[in-house]
Protein backbone atom coordinates (compact mmCIF):
# COMPACT_ATOMS: atom_id res chain seq x y z
CA UNK A 1 0.00 0.00 0.00
CA UNK A 2 1.43 3.37 -0.98
CA UNK A 3 1.74 6.03 1.64
CA UNK A 4 1.78 9.78 1.04
CA UNK A 5 4.57 11.47 2.97
CA UNK A 6 4.68 15.07 4.01
CA UNK A 7 7.17 17.02 1.94
CA UNK A 8 10.47 17.64 3.64
CA UNK A 9 10.59 21.28 2.52
CA UNK A 10 8.05 24.05 2.29
CA UNK A 11 7.21 24.05 -1.41
CA UNK A 12 5.19 27.24 -1.42
CA UNK A 13 6.96 29.52 -3.92
CA UNK A 14 8.78 32.25 -2.02
CA UNK A 15 6.34 32.18 0.90
CA UNK A 16 7.80 35.37 2.39
CA UNK A 17 8.64 37.11 -0.83
CA UNK A 18 12.38 36.57 -0.52
CA UNK A 19 15.14 34.00 -0.50
CA UNK A 20 17.60 32.90 2.16
CA UNK A 21 21.06 34.41 1.88
CA UNK A 22 23.62 32.30 0.04
CA UNK A 23 26.62 32.26 2.40
CA UNK A 24 30.01 33.48 1.29
CA UNK A 25 32.87 31.01 1.81
CA UNK A 26 36.34 32.27 2.70
CA UNK A 27 39.18 30.66 0.76
CA UNK A 28 42.04 30.20 3.24
CA UNK A 29 44.31 28.21 0.96
CA UNK A 30 47.94 29.28 0.82
CA UNK A 31 47.57 30.90 -2.64
CA UNK A 32 44.62 32.92 -1.35
CA UNK A 33 46.57 34.03 1.73
CA UNK A 34 49.46 35.14 -0.48
CA UNK A 35 47.09 37.16 -2.67
CA UNK A 36 45.52 38.85 0.36
CA UNK A 37 49.00 39.66 1.67
CA UNK A 38 49.95 41.34 -1.61
CA UNK A 39 46.65 43.22 -1.62
CA UNK A 40 47.20 44.49 1.90
CA UNK A 41 50.68 45.75 1.07
CA UNK A 42 49.19 47.74 -1.81
CA UNK A 43 46.53 49.19 0.48
CA UNK A 44 49.05 50.18 3.16
CA UNK A 45 51.27 52.04 0.72
CA UNK A 46 48.25 53.77 -0.80
CA UNK A 47 47.18 54.78 2.71
CA UNK A 48 50.58 56.08 3.73
CA UNK A 49 51.61 57.86 0.54
CA UNK A 50 48.43 58.79 -1.31
CA UNK A 51 46.16 59.64 1.63
CA UNK A 52 48.49 60.63 4.48
CA UNK A 53 51.01 62.15 2.09
CA UNK A 54 54.16 60.49 3.39
CA UNK A 55 57.11 60.30 1.01
CA UNK A 56 58.35 56.93 -0.16
CA UNK A 57 61.35 56.81 2.19
CA UNK A 58 59.16 57.51 5.23
CA UNK A 59 56.58 54.98 4.07
CA UNK A 60 59.31 52.35 3.71
CA UNK A 61 60.49 53.03 7.27
CA UNK A 62 56.94 52.79 8.62
CA UNK A 63 55.93 49.66 6.76
CA UNK A 64 55.72 46.33 8.58
CA UNK A 65 54.71 43.32 6.52
CA UNK A 66 51.60 41.70 7.95
CA UNK A 67 50.80 38.44 6.19
CA UNK A 68 47.17 37.38 5.85
CA UNK A 69 45.92 34.58 8.08
CA UNK A 70 42.88 32.34 8.03
CA UNK A 71 39.94 33.74 10.05
CA UNK A 72 39.98 32.27 13.53
CA UNK A 73 37.18 30.76 15.59
CA UNK A 74 35.61 31.97 18.81
CA UNK A 75 38.89 31.71 20.72
CA UNK A 76 40.68 33.96 18.20
CA UNK A 77 43.50 31.46 17.75
CA UNK A 78 45.00 31.12 14.25
CA UNK A 79 43.74 28.17 12.26
CA UNK A 80 45.88 26.28 9.76
CA UNK A 81 49.33 27.06 8.37
CA UNK A 82 50.50 30.66 8.15
CA UNK A 83 52.68 32.39 5.58
CA UNK A 84 54.31 35.12 7.68
CA UNK A 85 57.77 33.52 7.59
CA UNK A 86 57.50 32.85 3.87
CA UNK A 87 56.37 36.43 3.17
CA UNK A 88 59.12 37.89 5.39
CA UNK A 89 61.75 35.87 3.56
CA UNK A 90 60.40 36.90 0.14
CA UNK A 91 60.33 40.54 1.19
CA UNK A 92 63.88 40.43 2.55
CA UNK A 93 65.08 38.81 -0.70
CA UNK A 94 63.50 41.54 -2.81
CA UNK A 95 60.95 39.16 -4.32
CA UNK A 96 58.04 41.40 -3.28
CA UNK A 97 58.28 44.53 -5.42
CA UNK A 98 56.34 47.70 -4.55
CA UNK A 99 55.81 50.31 -7.26
CA UNK A 100 54.17 53.62 -6.38
CA UNK A 101 52.90 56.35 -8.71
CA UNK A 102 52.04 59.44 -6.66
CA UNK A 103 50.96 61.40 -9.74
CA UNK A 104 48.19 58.90 -10.52
CA UNK A 105 47.61 57.78 -6.93
CA UNK A 106 48.35 54.14 -7.71
CA UNK A 107 50.29 51.30 -6.08
CA UNK A 108 51.21 47.98 -7.66
CA UNK A 109 52.77 45.12 -5.68
CA UNK A 110 54.24 42.06 -7.39
CA UNK A 111 55.10 38.75 -5.74
CA UNK A 112 55.89 36.19 -8.38
CA UNK A 113 52.72 35.83 -10.47
CA UNK A 114 50.60 37.66 -7.88
CA UNK A 115 49.69 41.31 -8.23
CA UNK A 116 48.10 43.65 -5.75
CA UNK A 117 46.63 46.94 -6.98
CA UNK A 118 45.33 49.95 -5.08
CA UNK A 119 44.24 53.40 -6.15
CA UNK A 120 43.49 56.53 -4.15
CA UNK A 121 40.99 59.22 -5.10
CA UNK A 122 39.94 62.22 -2.93
CA UNK A 123 36.93 61.36 -0.80
CA UNK A 124 37.27 57.63 -1.44
CA UNK A 125 40.44 56.85 0.51
CA UNK A 126 42.29 53.89 -0.95
CA UNK A 127 40.54 51.19 -2.94
CA UNK A 128 41.80 47.70 -3.71
CA UNK A 129 41.44 46.69 -7.34
CA UNK A 130 41.49 43.37 -9.17
CA UNK A 131 43.43 42.96 -12.41
CA UNK A 132 41.02 43.11 -15.33
CA UNK A 133 38.03 44.15 -13.18
CA UNK A 134 36.78 47.73 -13.47
CA UNK A 135 35.60 49.47 -10.30
CA UNK A 136 31.84 49.50 -9.88
CA UNK A 137 31.72 53.26 -9.34
CA UNK A 138 33.03 56.50 -10.76
CA UNK A 139 35.12 58.33 -8.12
CA UNK A 140 33.98 61.80 -9.13
CA UNK A 141 34.68 64.61 -6.64
CA UNK A 142 32.22 64.61 -3.73
CA UNK A 143 30.45 67.87 -2.99
CA UNK A 144 31.24 68.37 0.68
CA UNK A 145 28.95 70.65 2.70
CA UNK A 146 31.18 72.60 5.12
CA UNK A 147 29.48 75.94 5.79
CA UNK A 148 31.55 76.74 8.90
CA UNK A 149 34.97 75.90 7.44
CA UNK A 150 36.42 79.34 8.17
CA UNK A 151 35.16 79.54 11.73
CA UNK A 152 37.05 78.76 14.90
CA UNK A 153 37.45 75.16 16.02
CA UNK A 154 35.43 73.06 16.72
CA UNK A 155 32.85 74.32 14.19
CA UNK A 156 35.54 75.11 11.65
CA UNK A 157 39.21 74.55 11.04
CA UNK A 158 40.72 77.71 12.54
CA UNK A 159 42.84 76.89 15.58
CA UNK A 160 44.71 79.46 17.62
CA UNK A 161 48.23 78.48 18.61
CA UNK A 162 48.05 76.66 21.91
CA UNK A 163 50.16 78.06 24.74
CA UNK A 164 53.25 76.20 25.87
CA UNK A 165 52.06 73.40 28.16
CA UNK A 166 53.02 73.50 31.83
CA UNK A 167 56.22 71.71 32.83
CA UNK A 168 54.52 68.53 34.11
CA UNK A 169 52.47 68.09 30.93
CA UNK A 170 55.46 68.93 28.71
CA UNK A 171 57.50 66.25 30.50
CA UNK A 172 54.69 63.69 30.04
CA UNK A 173 54.55 64.55 26.33
CA UNK A 174 58.32 64.15 26.04
CA UNK A 175 58.20 60.71 27.65
CA UNK A 176 55.27 59.56 25.53
CA UNK A 177 56.88 60.59 22.24
CA UNK A 178 60.27 59.14 23.21
CA UNK A 179 58.69 55.75 23.95
CA UNK A 180 56.29 55.65 20.98
CA UNK A 181 58.33 55.77 17.75
CA UNK A 182 55.28 55.36 15.50
CA UNK A 183 53.37 58.30 16.91
CA UNK A 184 51.97 60.88 14.48
CA UNK A 185 50.64 63.18 17.16
CA UNK A 186 48.44 63.79 20.16
CA UNK A 187 45.87 66.49 20.86
CA UNK A 188 44.03 67.52 24.03
CA UNK A 189 40.90 69.66 23.77
CA UNK A 190 37.95 70.97 25.71
CA UNK A 191 34.59 71.36 23.95
CA UNK A 192 35.59 74.93 23.05
CA UNK A 193 39.24 74.88 22.04
CA UNK A 194 42.39 72.93 21.42
CA UNK A 195 44.39 73.04 24.65
CA UNK A 196 47.61 71.44 23.49
CA UNK A 197 48.86 69.39 20.56
CA UNK A 198 52.18 67.94 19.51
CA UNK A 199 53.32 66.12 16.38
CA UNK A 200 56.29 63.99 15.43
CA UNK A 201 58.69 64.70 12.59
CA UNK A 202 56.37 62.84 10.19
CA UNK A 203 53.10 64.10 11.71
CA UNK A 204 51.44 67.46 11.26
CA UNK A 205 48.28 69.30 12.23
CA UNK A 206 47.03 69.08 8.64
CA UNK A 207 48.10 65.47 8.01
CA UNK A 208 45.21 63.01 7.73
CA UNK A 209 46.14 59.70 9.31
CA UNK A 210 44.47 56.28 9.30
CA UNK A 211 41.83 55.57 11.92
CA UNK A 212 41.19 51.91 11.12
CA UNK A 213 38.49 50.79 13.55
CA UNK A 214 37.89 54.27 14.95
CA UNK A 215 35.72 54.40 11.83
CA UNK A 216 33.35 52.05 13.66
CA UNK A 217 32.56 54.87 16.09
CA UNK A 218 31.73 57.10 13.11
CA UNK A 219 29.42 54.40 11.70
CA UNK A 220 27.72 53.86 15.06
CA UNK A 221 27.20 57.60 15.43
CA UNK A 222 25.65 57.80 11.95
CA UNK A 223 23.20 55.10 13.07
CA UNK A 224 22.32 57.29 16.06
CA UNK A 225 21.86 60.23 13.70
CA UNK A 226 19.47 58.19 11.54
CA UNK A 227 17.47 57.17 14.60
CA UNK A 228 17.27 60.81 15.66
CA UNK A 229 15.94 61.76 12.21
CA UNK A 230 13.45 58.87 12.11
CA UNK A 231 15.18 56.99 9.30
CA UNK A 232 15.63 54.03 11.63
CA UNK A 233 13.60 52.94 14.65
CA UNK A 234 15.03 51.58 17.87
CA UNK A 235 18.45 49.96 18.18
CA UNK A 236 16.53 46.94 19.44
CA UNK A 237 14.66 46.52 16.16
CA UNK A 238 15.76 43.84 13.66
CA UNK A 239 18.59 45.18 11.52
CA UNK A 240 17.03 46.12 8.15
CA UNK A 241 19.87 44.87 5.96
CA UNK A 242 18.90 44.85 2.27
CA UNK A 243 19.60 41.11 1.87
CA UNK A 244 17.99 40.05 5.15
CA UNK A 245 14.36 40.09 4.08
CA UNK A 246 13.38 36.44 4.47
CA UNK A 247 11.62 36.02 7.82
CA UNK A 248 12.55 32.34 7.93
CA UNK A 249 16.21 33.28 8.40
CA UNK A 250 17.96 33.56 11.76
CA UNK A 251 19.46 36.80 10.43
CA UNK A 252 16.10 38.39 11.25
CA UNK A 253 16.91 37.94 14.94
CA UNK A 254 19.94 40.25 14.69
CA UNK A 255 19.24 43.76 15.95
CA UNK A 256 21.12 47.00 15.41
CA UNK A 257 22.22 46.70 19.05
CA UNK A 258 23.76 43.29 18.37
CA UNK A 259 25.73 44.75 15.47
CA UNK A 260 27.17 47.77 17.26
CA UNK A 261 28.02 45.71 20.36
CA UNK A 262 29.72 42.90 18.41
CA UNK A 263 27.20 40.29 19.50
CA UNK A 264 25.62 39.45 16.13
CA UNK A 265 27.11 35.94 15.81
CA UNK A 266 28.09 36.62 12.19
CA UNK A 267 30.78 34.34 10.75
CA UNK A 268 31.44 32.36 7.59
CA UNK A 269 32.69 28.98 6.45
CA UNK A 270 36.45 28.90 5.92
CA UNK A 271 37.91 26.40 3.46
CA UNK A 272 41.50 25.47 4.38
CA UNK A 273 44.48 24.18 2.44
CA UNK A 274 43.92 20.61 3.69
CA UNK A 275 40.27 20.58 2.60
CA UNK A 276 38.76 21.15 6.03
CA UNK A 277 36.00 23.68 6.52
CA UNK A 278 35.73 25.58 9.80
CA UNK A 279 33.69 28.49 11.05
CA UNK A 280 35.69 31.72 11.07
CA UNK A 281 35.02 35.23 12.35
CA UNK A 282 36.18 37.89 9.91
CA UNK A 283 38.71 40.33 11.33
CA UNK A 284 40.73 41.70 8.43
CA UNK A 285 39.60 40.15 5.13
CA UNK A 286 37.61 43.28 4.31
CA UNK A 287 40.91 45.17 4.07
CA UNK A 288 42.60 42.42 2.04
CA UNK A 289 39.96 41.40 -0.50
CA UNK A 290 39.14 43.45 -3.57
CA UNK A 291 35.39 42.95 -3.56
CA UNK A 292 32.01 44.08 -2.31
CA UNK A 293 32.35 44.43 1.46
CA UNK A 294 28.65 45.04 2.07
CA UNK A 295 27.47 42.01 0.13
CA UNK A 296 30.06 39.73 1.74
CA UNK A 297 29.07 40.92 5.22
CA UNK A 298 25.38 40.31 4.61
CA UNK A 299 26.15 36.83 3.28
CA UNK A 300 27.75 35.81 6.57
CA UNK A 301 26.25 32.88 8.40
CA UNK A 302 25.03 33.14 12.00
CA UNK A 303 27.33 30.96 14.08
CA UNK A 304 26.14 31.85 17.60
CA UNK A 305 22.77 32.92 18.94
CA UNK A 306 22.45 36.67 18.27
CA UNK A 307 23.13 38.61 21.44
CA UNK A 308 24.76 35.72 23.29
CA UNK A 309 28.48 36.01 22.53
CA UNK A 310 30.88 38.94 22.12
CA UNK A 311 33.18 38.42 19.15
CA UNK A 312 34.91 41.38 17.56
CA UNK A 313 34.34 41.27 13.80
CA UNK A 314 34.21 43.71 10.91
CA UNK A 315 31.32 42.04 9.11
CA UNK A 316 28.65 43.38 11.46
CA UNK A 317 29.83 46.94 10.89
CA UNK A 318 29.65 46.49 7.14
CA UNK A 319 26.11 45.20 7.50
CA UNK A 320 25.46 48.56 9.16
CA UNK A 321 27.18 50.21 6.19
CA UNK A 322 24.80 48.41 3.83
CA UNK A 323 21.85 49.64 5.90
CA UNK A 324 23.12 53.22 5.82
CA UNK A 325 23.55 53.08 2.04
CA UNK A 326 20.14 51.48 1.55
CA UNK A 327 18.40 54.05 3.75
CA UNK A 328 20.02 56.88 1.76
CA UNK A 329 19.30 55.49 -1.68
CA UNK A 330 15.73 54.42 -0.98
CA UNK A 331 15.04 58.10 -0.30
CA UNK A 332 16.45 59.03 -3.69
CA UNK A 333 19.40 60.85 -2.17
CA UNK A 334 22.99 60.82 -3.51
CA UNK A 335 24.93 58.21 -1.55
CA UNK A 336 28.34 59.83 -1.11
CA UNK A 337 27.24 63.40 -0.42
CA UNK A 338 24.59 62.19 2.04
CA UNK A 339 26.89 59.72 3.79
CA UNK A 340 29.32 62.56 4.51
CA UNK A 341 26.55 65.06 5.21
CA UNK A 342 24.85 63.01 7.90
CA UNK A 343 27.72 63.40 10.36
CA UNK A 344 31.29 64.31 9.45
CA UNK A 345 30.36 67.35 7.36
CA UNK A 346 27.96 68.48 10.08
CA UNK A 347 30.91 68.38 12.48
CA UNK A 348 33.13 70.29 10.07
CA UNK A 349 35.49 67.31 9.70
CA UNK A 350 36.78 68.56 6.36
CA UNK A 351 39.82 66.27 6.29
CA UNK A 352 37.79 63.11 6.98
CA UNK A 353 37.33 60.56 4.23
CA UNK A 354 36.16 56.99 4.04
CA UNK A 355 37.71 54.29 1.87
CA UNK A 356 35.59 52.81 -0.88
CA UNK A 357 35.66 49.15 -1.87
CA UNK A 358 35.59 47.86 -5.45
CA UNK A 359 31.80 48.22 -5.54
CA UNK A 360 31.94 51.81 -4.32
CA UNK A 361 30.72 51.12 -0.78
CA UNK A 362 32.23 53.39 1.89
CA UNK A 363 33.72 50.73 4.16
CA UNK A 364 32.00 51.06 7.53
CA UNK A 365 34.33 49.00 9.71
CA UNK A 366 37.58 50.88 9.25
CA UNK A 367 39.98 52.63 6.88
CA UNK A 368 38.80 56.17 7.48
CA UNK A 369 41.28 59.07 7.67
CA UNK A 370 41.34 62.50 9.29
CA UNK A 371 43.54 64.95 11.15
CA UNK A 372 43.63 64.84 14.93
CA UNK A 373 41.82 68.18 15.02
CA UNK A 374 38.93 66.61 13.13
CA UNK A 375 38.97 63.32 15.07
CA UNK A 376 38.65 65.35 18.28
CA UNK A 377 35.39 66.86 17.02
CA UNK A 378 33.76 63.44 17.42
CA UNK A 379 34.87 63.54 21.05
CA UNK A 380 33.36 67.01 21.46
CA UNK A 381 30.01 65.80 20.08
CA UNK A 382 29.93 63.13 22.80
CA UNK A 383 31.10 65.54 25.50
CA UNK A 384 28.13 67.71 24.53
CA UNK A 385 25.62 64.85 24.80
CA UNK A 386 25.04 64.65 21.05
CA UNK A 387 24.36 68.37 20.57
CA UNK A 388 26.33 70.32 17.97
CA UNK A 389 26.12 74.06 17.38
CA UNK A 390 22.90 74.17 19.47
CA UNK A 391 21.31 71.39 17.38
CA UNK A 392 20.64 67.91 18.73
CA UNK A 393 22.17 65.44 16.26
CA UNK A 394 21.87 62.29 18.40
CA UNK A 395 18.87 61.01 20.36
CA UNK A 396 18.63 61.90 24.01
CA UNK A 397 20.31 59.11 25.97
CA UNK A 398 22.41 58.01 23.00
CA UNK A 399 25.73 59.04 24.55
CA UNK A 400 25.04 56.96 27.67
CA UNK A 401 23.95 54.07 25.47
CA UNK A 402 26.99 54.18 23.18
CA UNK A 403 29.61 54.64 25.91
CA UNK A 404 28.29 52.11 28.44
CA UNK A 405 28.98 48.36 28.25
CA UNK A 406 25.87 46.32 29.03
CA UNK A 407 27.19 42.75 28.94
CA UNK A 408 29.58 40.82 31.12
CA UNK A 409 32.81 39.45 29.71
CA UNK A 410 33.91 42.54 27.81
CA UNK A 411 34.51 46.25 28.30
CA UNK A 412 33.18 46.91 24.80
CA UNK A 413 30.18 49.23 24.53
CA UNK A 414 28.56 50.30 21.24
CA UNK A 415 31.58 50.73 18.95
CA UNK A 416 33.50 52.34 21.80
CA UNK A 417 35.78 50.73 24.36
CA UNK A 418 35.55 51.58 28.04
CA UNK A 419 37.82 51.67 31.06
CA UNK A 420 35.77 49.44 33.36
CA UNK A 421 38.63 46.93 33.41
CA UNK A 422 41.05 49.79 34.22
CA UNK A 423 43.16 49.32 31.13
CA UNK A 424 44.24 52.90 31.87
CA UNK A 425 44.61 52.74 35.65
CA UNK A 426 44.99 56.47 36.26
CA UNK A 427 41.88 57.42 34.26
CA UNK A 428 38.29 57.37 35.54
CA UNK A 429 36.46 54.05 35.07
CA UNK A 430 33.78 55.77 32.94
CA UNK A 431 36.41 56.85 30.39
CA UNK A 432 35.52 55.67 26.89
CA UNK A 433 37.34 55.81 23.59
CA UNK A 434 37.05 55.06 19.92
CA UNK A 435 39.83 52.62 19.07
CA UNK A 436 41.67 51.61 15.93
CA UNK A 437 44.46 49.21 15.04
CA UNK A 438 47.86 50.04 16.48
CA UNK A 439 46.35 52.36 19.06
CA UNK A 440 44.54 55.09 17.16
CA UNK A 441 42.23 56.55 19.81
CA UNK A 442 39.79 59.32 20.64
CA UNK A 443 39.24 59.47 24.40
CA UNK A 444 36.04 60.90 25.87
CA UNK A 445 36.39 62.05 29.48
CA UNK A 446 32.93 63.39 30.24
CA UNK A 447 33.44 64.19 33.90
CA UNK A 448 36.47 66.35 33.07
CA UNK A 449 35.00 67.75 29.81
CA UNK A 450 38.09 66.78 27.85
CA UNK A 451 38.80 64.77 24.72
CA UNK A 452 42.20 63.39 23.70
CA UNK A 453 42.97 62.22 20.17
CA UNK A 454 46.07 60.21 19.31
CA UNK A 455 47.28 58.68 16.04
CA UNK A 456 49.97 56.07 15.60
CA UNK A 457 51.45 54.17 12.67
CA UNK A 458 50.20 50.62 12.24
CA UNK A 459 52.35 47.85 13.78
CA UNK A 460 54.55 50.27 15.72
CA UNK A 461 54.34 49.93 19.48
CA UNK A 462 52.78 52.72 21.48
CA UNK A 463 53.69 52.96 25.15
CA UNK A 464 50.32 52.58 26.88
CA UNK A 465 51.72 53.35 30.33
CA UNK A 466 53.15 56.63 29.03
CA UNK A 467 49.84 57.45 27.36
CA UNK A 468 48.03 56.72 30.61
CA UNK A 469 50.30 59.12 32.49
CA UNK A 470 50.04 61.76 29.74
CA UNK A 471 46.24 61.83 29.89
CA UNK A 472 46.21 61.74 33.69
CA UNK A 473 48.58 64.70 33.71
CA UNK A 474 46.31 66.52 31.24
CA UNK A 475 43.37 65.93 33.59
CA UNK A 476 45.34 67.43 36.46
CA UNK A 477 46.45 70.35 34.29
CA UNK A 478 43.09 71.33 32.84
CA UNK A 479 40.69 70.28 35.61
Amino acid sequence: MSQTLEPIFDRTPNPFGAALVDPVVCDASLPALRQRTVNFIARRYADMMMVSGLDRATADRHFRLRAATAPAGLDARPVGPGIQAEADAAFAAGQIVIKTDVTDGRVMVQWGDLRGLAVSRPGYGSTLLRPGVAPGFDPVPIARQLPHAGKAWPLGAAVDAAPTPPAALAAALDTFFARSPGIYGVLVASPDRVLTERYSAFGAADRATPSWSMTKAITCTVVGRMIRDGWLGSVYDPAPAPLWTDRRSIHRLITLDHLVRMRSGLAFPVRHEDGRTTIGFENSAVYQDAGDAFEAAQRSVVATVPGSVFRYVNSGMNVLGSIIRDQIERRGLPYYETAYGLLVDRLGMSSYQHSADLAGNLIASGAGYATLRDYAKLGVLYLNDGVWNAERLLPEGWVDYALTPTHTGTSYAACFRTNIDRAFPDLPPETAWAAGASDQKVFILRRHRLTVAVSNETDHAMDMAALNRLIATALDTYA
